[in-house]
């Protein structure tokens, strides 16, 4: 049977729940999360709050390598924010930009996507462990729509930027 979940527990995965959802609309919207939309500031400050919540969360009873992991995610997040501020960057910004928000969201997902793998249905889950074949096979899935998003986000950044100069 799947640990169970506790009641903080339930409140990080709801919170947890919001930038995803706030995440495919912006795409879905925007082609990218944009935060100067509000899709895109729903996604910055719900994913800054996934992962603070997620420390009072742990299975180990202390600071573990998921922590880390959200660590690592909101520094990619801001590490975006700030590619589009240094002018030296030139034409790079709003693709590192929009790399760094969308890798973002693509690394958001795999905790996600270990827990509920893990975890659901609550009576059988289809997966065993982290590393289970099915875990890894929809990470690798995942991560093959991220590259083939990044790749159109990158096309519709050029045409855009070519579209401006011909005006």
């Amino acid at each position: 049977m799947a640990h169970p979940i506790s009641p903080l527990g339930v409140v990080h995965t709801l919170v947890s729940l919001v930038p995803i959802v706030a995440g495919i609309y912006s795409f879905v919207r925007y082609r990218k999360i944009d935060t100067s939309q509000t899709p895109g500031k729903v996604y910055w400050v719900s994913m800054v709050l996934a992962v603070l919540t997620s420390f009072g969360v742990s299975s180990t009873g202390g600071l573990n390598a998921g922590h880390v992991f959200g660590v690592f995610i909101l520094l990619i997040m801001l590490g975006a924010m700030l590619a589009t501020r240094l002018r030296f960057l030139g034409k790079l910004r709003p693709y590192l930009y929009t790399f760094g928000l969308s890798f973002s969201f693509y690394l958001s997902l795999v905790p996600g996507t270990n827990e509920t793998l893990t975890r659901l249905p609550v009576a059988h889950p289809l997966a065993s462990a982290p590393m289970a074949p099915v875990v890894l096979n929809t990470l690798l899935i995942l991560l093959a729509l991220f590259v083939v998003g990044f790749v159109v986000q990158c096309r519709l950044i050029y045409l855009q930027n070519r579209n401006a100069k011909l005006a």
